[in-house]
Order: structure tokens, then C-alpha cells, then sequence
């Protein structure tokens, strides 16, 4: 069993249970890259304080109707494996803890707006892993085109090495497509899928509409979702009007013509203008050739991303850079905000060095592995945020930072990587730029971090 110390995942686990009420108040747990996420049958009977200064924790939060405790990469599942195993079978409760639980949820939770986010968000958070892979795979064709030259680009090594890295990539409007149908609530997720396949497909081309010639992928992942929500509300209808004996027959059949037709006639042109919409204003702010407003841009991007991050509406950028990388080959807005997750870097580095409480300093320590290489919620939660000032100093060396990558129009080829890893996936040869814009929003983050200072909790 994995240890930390004396402390092993088990007891950890043994204890955050103890602190939430018991195992009778835990109505669901999961985790996601860095935290333990406990649904509670009664929130008031957690304590909150005690949980922030258990052993393993790195940070607390509350939201989006869960109880969400930071432990970090790799660590959070072992102690959310642990917890499943205190807590065991789901947990049955009454209706009234039910109704009084759903009806919190949707008062704090329950916005159009929220929602929106949430499944756009959905969508992608099951690729990450892949993006991951993939990313990796390509910073070794990177690294070796630019240190072998041409000369490389044109072998087997490059070419099959390629292959791997672009594999999400190939089929992503179908993976986008088949998740996508999911979160909408379709009872034929592979519908969806089927959907992303048609978008794409190189018969598209051989197809003329109004005298004017289909371009296959166009509007890229934007054109999927909106094919795939509209195919999920003619499936809904379907399944109101047509007997069941015809269902499997009549409800697949009209959904699918009637999606592919509207999305060659109207969804994906809009799509279409959408993504064209976004590359250009991306062209014309971070990589404007002007370059006041390009500075301007990548500082106010990058000194905006960590509340970004906190609200979690940084997931609706990932079909912008989606998008970018599959039209120009690379995205320059990754580049310009991940110097937010380095500035918080540099602010920590500044707590580290000011603060003479062993415990904050313990927790500072813990988090600068993971945000060197690009996960910054246990800085954030752990760190920055409960101390107020240095989170503001994060963001102002985060608009820093921001401002240099843009203004060296630095570029990342696949997604799937953040931090000083970015580095690997640098399009052009601009590796060394790129570590000067680490560099700088490193300094920075921690400059205003301690030029703002903090007030040091006992």
C-alpha cells in the first residue's frame, strides 16, 4: 500500500470519511485528475476546517453541489479508491434528504448558462487522457523535426510515429460526436458518432449546394455539437409520436436523415461561420500583426484564466483550440494561458519563502511539482486562492506571461499538456521563446505576489 510517510492512502481515506458525516452521508464519490468529489446526503455535517487541515490535503471546494478535496495527481486515486471501499454499495436515503439535497443543487447549480458549460465540458473531460497520449507522441515528432531538419519529416519513424499522435485527432468529430449525443440525453449515442462521420467525410466534396461546393469538416467540432443537439431533440419527438413496436425502424431513420440535412443546408455553414469567427478573431488580437493589440490580447487572456479556471468555463476554449490546430496547425491562445498556471508557479514560490506557517509552507511544497508540469488547482485551492493577495499576484504575472507569448507568437501544435511539458509541443522551433515566457511569468508571479504580500495565517 502506497505511503506518505507513516500516513498511508487507507487511513487518509478512513479520515475524510470520518470528517463528512460518516459513510451514511455520502450519497456518491468519484474523482477527477486532482480531486476527491463527495456527494453528501447533508452537507452541515461535514467540517470543512478539519478536512483543510488533514494530513494529504492540499485544498477544499465546494461546488457545483459536491464537496470537492484536493489531494493532487495520481494520490487522488488512491484515496477515492480507498473511500469506495469504506463506503461500499450506494448508499440508500430517504425522500425527504433527497428532495432537500436536489432542491440545493438546483438553486445554486441550475442555470441555463452553468448547464451549458457543464456538458460542453463533459463532452471532452473523457478525451483528456487521449489528448494527453497523443500530445506526447507528437512533442517526439517536434523535437526530432526540429533537430533533424526536413530530412527527418519524410521517413518511416516520422510518418508512423505521426500516425499515433494524430490518432484522437483523425477521428475526433466522431469521438466529439458519440460523447456529445450522451450528454444530451440520446438513447442512440452512436447516432452521434455517425453524425461527426458525415461532417467529415471526403464525399462531402464531391457535392455542390447553391453553386457552391461542400468542404469536408467545415466548422469542425462547433458543426458536430450542434448537428448532434438537434439529432437529440428530433430523437425526444420521434420517441413521443412513433408506437414502440416501430420505434427501433421509424426514430433512427428520421433522426438521421433529417440531421444530416439540415446540417448540410444550415448547421454546418453556421458552424462554419462560427469557427471562421473565432480563427479570425484570434488573428486578429494574439496573433495580430499589430503588435500592441496582440500584447494586449495575450495579457488580458492570460491574466483572466485562473477565475476562468475557477468558474470552470475554461472548458469552452477547448473547441477553439481544437479548431485552430485542425485549420492553421496550431493553436497560439494554449501558449498565452497556460502562463497562468506558470505565474502561479512564481506566486507560490513567494509564499514558500514569506510564510513561517510549516503547514502552509508543507502544502506550498506539494503543490509546485504538479503546477510545473501544468496542474494548478492544487495551487490554486491549496494555496493561492485562501490567501487572497498572491491569487491577484498570480493573475497579474499571468497577464505578464501572457503578454510575452504572444508577442513571440508562440504556438502549441496538439493539446493535452500544460506547464514547462508544453515546451515539447512548440510549433516552429520556438521551444527557447516559449521558456522565456515561462521564465517571465514564473518572475512575475512571484514579483506581485511579493510586492502585494499576505497576511500570514497562524
Amino acid at each position: 500500500m502506497a505511503k506518505q510517510g507513516t500516513i498511508t492512502n487507507e487511513s487518509v481515506a478512513k479520515r475524510l470519511v470520518e470528517l463528512v458525516g460518516g459513510k451514511e452521508n455520502i450519497k456518491a464519490v468519484e474523482n477527477c485528475m486532482t480531486r476527491c468529489r463527495l456527494e453528501l446526503v447533508d452537507p452541515t455535517k461535514a467540517d470543512i476546517e478539519a478536512i483543510k487541515n488533514a494530513e494529504g490535503t492540499l485544498g477544499v471546494v465546494e461546488a457545483k453541489g459536491q464537496l470537492q478535496v484536493i489531494y493532487g495527481p495520481g494520490k487522488v486515486n488512491k484515496i477515492t479508491e480507498e473511500v469506495k471501499k469504506i463506503v461500499g454499495t450506494r448508499v440508500v436515503i430517504g425522500d425527504e434528504a433527497v428532495k432537500a439535497t436536489k432542491a440545493r443543487l438546483q438553486e445554486k447549480n441550475n442555470t441555463k448558462f452553468k448547464n451549458i458549460l457543464k456538458k460542453l465540458g463533459n463532452i471532452f473531460i473523457p478525451m483528456i487522457p487521449l489528448f494527453v497520449a497523443c500530445g506526447l507522441v507528437l512533442a517526439v515528432n517536434n523535437i526530432a523535426g526540429v533537430y533533424f531538419g526536413d530530412a527527418y519529416k519524410t521517413t518511416n519513424a516520422a510518418q508512423i510515429i505521426g500516425l499515433i499522435g494524430n490518432a484522437v485527432f483523425s477521428i475526433l468529430s466522431i469521438l466529439v460526436g458519440v460523447n456529445a449525443a450522451k450528454e444530451f440525453g440520446s438513447q442512440m449515442p452512436m447516432l452521434g458518432g455517425a453524425l461527426g462521420g458525415v461532417l467529415t467525410s471526403s464525399t462531402l466534396a464531391n457535392i455542390t449546394l447553391f453553386g457552391k461546393e461542400l468542404t469536408p469538416g467545415r466548422g469542425g467540432i462547433i458543426s458536430v455539437i450542434l448537428v448532434v443537439a438537434l439529432a437529440v431533440f428530433v430523437e425526444k419527438q420521434c420517441r413521443k409520436f412513433v408506437p414502440d413496436v416501430l420505434d427501433l425502424f421509424v426514430t433512427p431513420l428520421v433522426t438521421l436523415t433529417v440531421s444530416v440535412l439540415a446540417a448540410l443546408f444550415v448547421l454546418q455553414p453556421i458552424g462554419g461561420a462560427i469557427s471562421d469567427g473565432m480563427g479570425i478573431l484570434v488573428a486578429n488580437t494574439i496573433a495580430s500583426e499589430n503588435i500592441f493589440v496582440s500584447v494586449l490580447s495575450g495579457a488580458i487572456s492570460g491574466g483572466l484564466f485562473l477565475p476562468l479556471v475557477m468558474t470552470g468555463m475554461h472548458q469552452a476554449l477547448t473547441p477553439i483550440h481544437a479548431d485552430l490546430i485542425a485549420t492553421v496547425g496550431y493553436t497560439i491562445l494554449l501558449p498565452a494561458l497556460a502562463a497562468a498556471g506558470m505565474a502561479q508557479v512564481g506566486a507560490t514560490l513567494a509564499v514558500v519563502k514569506k510564510t513561517k506557517n510549516q503547514r502552509l509552507k508543507k502544502t506550498a511544497k506539494n503543490g509546485l511539482v504538479p503546477g510545473i508540469l501544468g496542474i494548478g488547482e492544487p495551487l490554486i485551492y491549496g494555496v493561492t486562492l485562501p490567501l487572497g493577495k498572491p491569487f491577484l499576484g498570480a493573475c497579474l504575472g499571468a497577464a505578464v506571461g501572457g503578454a510575452v507569448m504572444a508577442f513571440f507568437k508562440v504556438g502549441a501544435v496538439a493539446l493535452g499538456v500544460s506547464g514547462l511539458p508544453l515546451a515539447l509541443l512548440i510549433a516552429n522551433g520556438k521551444m527557447l521563446v516559449f521558456l522565456i515566457g515561462v521564465l517571465a511569468s514564473y518572475v512575475a508571479g512571484y514579483f506581485f505576489t511579493a510586492i502585494l504580500g499576505f497576511e500570514d495565517p497562524v
